[in-house]
Formats: structure tokens, C-alpha cells, sequence
């Protein structure tokens, strides 16, 4: 309802579309009186035809002169020229009106889309409160660099990443994860950028710039997959650029081979069946809804907190038959902590842990983490690694370095025959527990065993994998066999390939890839293999891969090579993921199939005389509306886990 005496105002886009048809009511109403001569009764038609159709036939005139000349915009113009010429001048006026409108609404669906995205996506932060000469100060946010404290009160979005140093709050992370329950944070809670605040204040310690935030990398990523076209819509494209000729001809044979090749047959109704054709065949729909369907997909996964760079990742997830998985920081937390410490003969457990803890300060492996939280917990002495000296860090393997004048490797047994230390036949760490070896001066000092405990939703995640007929389940890990396949056992995978560096995990995945069936045709796999891992060693294989999955928590080095991003290290984001893809898919098709089913049915009827103009219009803008419509559902509902049940 309006309030009493306004307006509701007509788009400023459907105006000529109104005012047209005011002009062609006032025109049919004089033809019916008789009060125009026959040739003056089209000037009404004539003059609202060229208001609503001036867009599509200037539209036309400047395809043609830019070569090119067949498009649905060429379609309309010439089928209503002809129309004029015929004397169908109200069906001439009605097709152009309709198309119009038609076009009015497939933007506004399109719009719609587009901005849903911008509005999930776009939350950047313009001040942040920053600690400055001991007082708070609200500053631009762009002047945050890492090291900086901020403060963000209830209520507010946190300007970048970092890590709470006080305070206490839930936030709500939905316009990044697309987690609907807020989530608690406190001291050492690590928090992303454009998170609110919604019942406590934090004082956190900044990660890095606004641009270097999860944030901003998602708006980029986002950004850079609304370019990339899935192969659908390349093929479209290519169809419509030999579509578009073929019926212009097969217009022309039906409106003149007939009366020339039959006896009888007049001119005129053959030339309206074949204008009648050419405005079913404009190529709208699949043209208009192909393209907004990926667009629409790529909104619904990222309001899932699912990040996938293009059409084509979503084409190749929806092809997903077979998961390989990192172990460390993917099926599991990542989050160490050491379950057992033995020093060898002449050196204390403390100072084993201060001299590895030493070693491992540079490092951001899950277990270097656990060393240093534990010899942090038991208040032992850090010296670091000697200023200036040389850290090594071995992917996969373990790090060497300089402490207090002397060589120090933390690693595992490669990494000590590596480096010449003979590792102790007894040095054996409880089952199920990753184990570093310590050396001080080539010496062998004694090893350090850790934990890591499975992710709570991954039993879950690969149940559902399964359930989506994915059942070939792998882990490639860099971990000792022993953790490697307790974890592997307890979620029911039965290939495990452990103690992996970089290029023996790149070199294992290249064999599960030429396991999977090939089309005999083609020679191409008949389905698409995903990894997923979080670490620097994972950045080969996730690029190797068919659809390469980064969890959000992982490396730089992980997320910038991966096809698909899960912001929140949710594994059951990947069975998600795949889901929608297929969902996406089958909207596609459900397009693809409507309009080439329906056209060609009424292009039947046209060549039979069994469709007029207003068919045509139906079978032209309707359809298209009906693809656009269905397109938008790709954009899916969001995400609840109550719903799931």
C-alpha cells in the first residue's frame, strides 16, 4: 500500500515502453472509427514502434557497422520492419514493447545477482582505533600495518586480520564464512578482518594492511572468477555466432521458396511466417541466463564462505568422483600439542625443549607451534636463532638452524640421515604421535612426540563425500606412516601415502591421476580428482589438480594457487561445494534444454502457419524470462546448518 496521494514512479527504463503503448491504443482506436485514410492509420504504429524499438534497431545499426550483424538485435529489427511493411504494425509495436519489458526484467534479475554478491563481499572497514602516542585514536584504516593494536568495540567490524591480546566477544563471521552462529573469541583467538564485534571489546594485534586481509582477498578473488567463463558458456557464445545465420537463412527460404516452388501460395503469408520465425529464434535465453546462472552460482557458494575462481571450477567440482586429502591442518586441527618428550643420555627435557623450541621460532609448521607453546607452558628460556645466521626450513621434513653458536635440526629421520645425525634404534614415539628428532652439533639430543587431534566435522564430511557418490577417498601427508594411518583408519580411508616431501606428494598424486578412468574418445579423465591441503608442500599438488581446494587457515602460498578457498577450515564445506556445483549444473541444463525444446517446437508451428507475432513473443521473451528466473535459483539460500539438520 501507498500513503494517500503519491505516485509509484514507472522505471525510468519502461517510459517509451508506456508512452508507446498509449500512442498505439490512440491509433487503434482511430482506425476503428474510420476517421484515417488507410495509409495514414500506420503513422500511430509507425511512431510508437520507433519509440519502444529506437534501443534495439540504434543497437542494431552499430553491430552492423562493427561487423557484427548477426545478433537477436538484428532478429527484431528486421522481423519488425517487416511486420510495418506487411501491415502488421500492432504486432510490429507488441514485439518490440514486450521485448523491452523482457529485457527490463532479465537486467533487474541480472542486477540483483550481482549485487548480492557486492553485499556479501564488500564489507571493508574505513577506520580503525589505533594505539598511538598511549591514547586510542580513530584513524583511516588503510594506515593499519602489522604490529599495530587496535581496538574495536561492540558493534563494530574489525578492520584486518590478527589475534585478540585482550578481551572477550562472540562475533559474527557470516558475510565471510557463511557460518549463521556467532562465534566466541578471546586472548590468542585468531580473528579475520570485516568481523563484528557483538557483545565485548577486543584489543587486537594487526596481522598485516587491510589489503593483505581474508577480507579484501575474497572481494579480488571474486572479482577475478566473475571473468572467467566455463567452457558452457564459451560454447554459447560460439553457438549463437552460427545460430544467428543459419535461421536468418532459413527465414528467408521459408518467406520466398515456397511462393515461387508452389502454385497458389501467397507472398505476404509467407513472408509473416518467416518474420514470425525470426523473432522465436532470437538466441536470449541461452544468451542472458547461461552466464547468470554461473554468476548466480558463484554468488551462492561465497556466501558460504566457499570461494571458487570461475564457471569453469564450478563445471569441474560438479565432475568431482574422487577427494585426495592433506592430512595436517586438513582432516585434522593442525593444532599440535606434545604428548611426550624423551632426551637422550647427558641432556635434560628442559633443555632439549628450549634448544628445539630455539630452532623452531621461525617456523609456522603446526608442530614447531606445539614445541614452542609447550616450552612456553613449562617457563624455559628461548634464545632464538643467532642474529643474522642461516635458517633452513625443510618442507615436509623439518628445519636446521643456528642457536646460541650452535647447529641445531629438528626434523624427522630423512632429515637426519640428511644432515649426517645417526637416529637411535630405541628413539620409537608412542603410536599415533608425529615425532621430532633433535641434534645439537650433529649429536643426536633426543626426540619430542606430539598429537594431532582429527577435525570434529571430518567424519561427517567424508560421509557425506560419500553419500555424493564420491567414494574414493586418499591423504598424502608428510607425516610418519604411524599417525598418518591411525588417522586414516579411524575415518575409514583405506589409502594412505605417508612421509611424503613436496615432489614425492606431487609425484603420488600424478599416479592417482592416471588411475582414473579415461574416455576412450577423448583421452581425457572422465571425471575431476580434488586435493585439498592448507600448507606451502600442498601448493603443487592444489595446482596439479583438477579442482584444488585451500582450507582458509592454510599458507598464502596454498590459497593462491588453489581453484576453491573454505574460509572457515570447514571440511564439510567441500561436500558443500560440490553439491552446488551440481546444482548449478543442473540448472544449466535445465536452460539449455528449455530453450532449444521450446524454439524449435514453435519454429515448427511457425513454418505451418500454426504461430503469429504474439506466439512469437512468448516463445521468444518468455522462455528467456522463464531461463533468468530459474538461473537466480543457483543462488541458492543461505546456508544454515540447523536447516541440515
Amino acid at each position: 500500500m501507498t500513503r494517500f496521494g503519491s505516485v509509484r514512479r514507472i522505471p525510468r527504463e519502461l517510459g517509451p515502453v508506456f508512452l508507446a503503448a498509449a500512442i498505439a491504443a490512440a491509433g487503434y482506436i482511430l482506425e476503428s472509427t474510420g476517421v484515417l485514410e488507410t495509409w495514414v492509420r500506420a503513422l500511430p504504429f509507425v511512431l510508437a514502434w520507433l519509440i519502444v524499438g529506437w534501443p534495439v534497431l540504434r543497437g542494431a545499426a552499430r553491430n552492423i557497422a562493427r561487423g557484427q550483424v548477426f545478433d537477436e538485435l538484428f532478429l527484431m529489427s528486421i522481423a519488425t520492419i517487416g511486420a510495418i511493411l506487411i501491415g502488421a504494425w500492432e504486432e510490429a509495436v507488441g514485439v518490440m514493447a514486450f521485448y523491452r519489458v523482457g529485457e527490463f526484467l532479465q537486467e533487474r534479475a541480472t542486477e540483483r545477482s550481482r549485487a548480492s554478491i557486492r553485499s556479501l563481499l564488500d564489507r571493508r572497514v574505513a577506520t580503525a582505533r589505533l594505539y598511538v602516542d598511549g591514547q586510542w585514536s580513530l584513524l583511516d584504516a588503510g594506515k593499519v600495518v602489522k604490529g599495530d593494536l587496535l581496538l574495536v568495540l561492540p558493534g563494530e567490524s574489525v578492520p584486518v586480520d590478527g589475534t585478540v591480546e585482550s578481551g572477550r566477544s562472540f562475533i559474527d563471521t557470516r558475510t565471510l564464512t557463511g557460518e549463521p552462529a556467532p562465534r566466541s573469541v578471546g586472548p590468542d583467538s585468531a580473528i579475520m578482518g570485516s568481523s563484528i564485534a557483538l557483545d565485548g571489546s577486543l584489543e587486537i594485534r594487526a596481522h598485516g594492511t587491510v589489503a593483505e586481509s581474508k577480507a579484501a582477498r575474497i572481494i579480488d578473488l571474486v572479482e577475478e572468477a566473475s571473468g572467467r567463463k566455463a567452457r558452457t558458456e564459451r560454447m554459447v557464445t560460439r553457438f549463437a555466432r552460427w545460430y544467428t545465420p543459419l535461421v536468418v537463412g532459413l527465414a528467408l527460404a521459408t518467406a520466398f521458396l515456397p511462393p515461387l516452388l508452389l502454385p497458389g501460395q501467397s507472398l505476404s503469408v509467407w513472408v509473416y511466417r518467416a518474420l514470425v520465425m525470426l523473432v522465436i529464434s532470437c538466441p536470449c535465453a541461452l544468451v542472458l541466463s547461461i552466464p547468470l546462472g554461473y554468476l548466480a552460482g558463484l554468488g551462492g557458494t561465497a556466501r558460504r564462505g566457499i570461494l571458487v575462481r570461475g564457471g569453469e571450477v564450478l563445471d569441474a567440482l560438479a565432475r568431482v568422483d574422487r577427494v585426495v586429502f592433506d592430512k595436517t591442518g586438513t582432516v585434522t586441527t593442525g593444532s599440535f600439542s606434545v604428548t611426550a618428550v624423551h632426551a637422550a643420555t647427558g641432556t635434560s627435557v628442559e633443555t632439549l625443549l628450549s634448544v628445539a623450541g630455539s630452532a623452531e621460532s621461525r617456523s609456522t609448521h603446526p608442530l614447531a607451534r606445539a614445541i614452542l607453546h609447550e616450552a612456553s607452558r613449562r617457563s624455559l628460556v628461548m634464545a632464538g636463532t643467532d642474529h643474522g645466521s642461516e635458517f633452513r626450513e625443510h618442507p615436509g621434513r623439518g628445519v636446521a638452524a643456528l642457536v646460541g653458536g650452535q647447529s641445531v635440526v629438528v626434523g624427522n629421520e630423512e632429515l637426519m640421515a640428511l644432515e649426517g645425525v645417526k637416529v637411535p634404534a630405541l628413539a620409537i614415539a608412542p603410536i599415533g604421535s608425529t615425532v621430532a628428532h633433535v641434534a645439537v652439533g650433529k649429536t643426536y639430543a633426543g626426540w619430542i612426540a606430539a598429537g594431532d587431534m582429527t577435525r570434529p566435522e571430518s567424519p561427517a564430511a567424508l560421509a557425506e563425500l560419500r553419500g555424493l557418490g564420491v567414494g574414493r577417498l586418499s591423504i598424502l601427508t608428510g607425516d610418519a606412516r604411524g599417525p598418518a594411518e591411525a588417522v586414516a583408519s579411524s575415518l575409514g580411508i583405506a589409502d594412505c601415502r605417508a612421509a611424503l616431501d613436496p615432489s614425492g606428494k606431487l609425484r603420488e598424486f600424478e599416479i592417482i591421476l592416471k588411475e582414473c578412468p579415461v574416455d576412450a574418445r577423448t583421452g581425457k579423465r572422465r571425471n575431476a580428482v580434488l586435493f585439498a591441503g592448507d600448507g606451502t608442500n600442498d601448493a603443487p599438488v592444489i595446482a596439479r589438480a583438477d579442482v584444488g581446494v585451500a582450507m582458509g587457515g592454510g599458507t598464502d602460498a596454498a590459497i593462491g594457487t588453489a581453484d576453491v578457498v573454505l574460509l572457515s577450515d570447514d571440511l564439510g564445506r567441500i561436500p558443500e561445494a560440490i553439491r552446488h556445483a551440481r546444482a548449478v549444473r543442473a540448472i544449466i541444463v535445465q536452460n539449455i534444454v528449455l530453450a532449444l525444446g521450446v524454439k524449435s517446437s514453435f519454429l515448427v508451428l511457425a513454418a505451418f502457419g500454426g504461430a503469429n507475432m504474439w506466439l512469437a513473443v512468448i516463445a521468444d521473451v518468455g522462455v528467456a524470462l522463464a531461463a533468468v528466473l530459474n538461473s537466480t535459483r543457483a543462488f541458492g539460500p543461505p546456508r544454515s546448518r540447523q536447516a541440515k539438520g
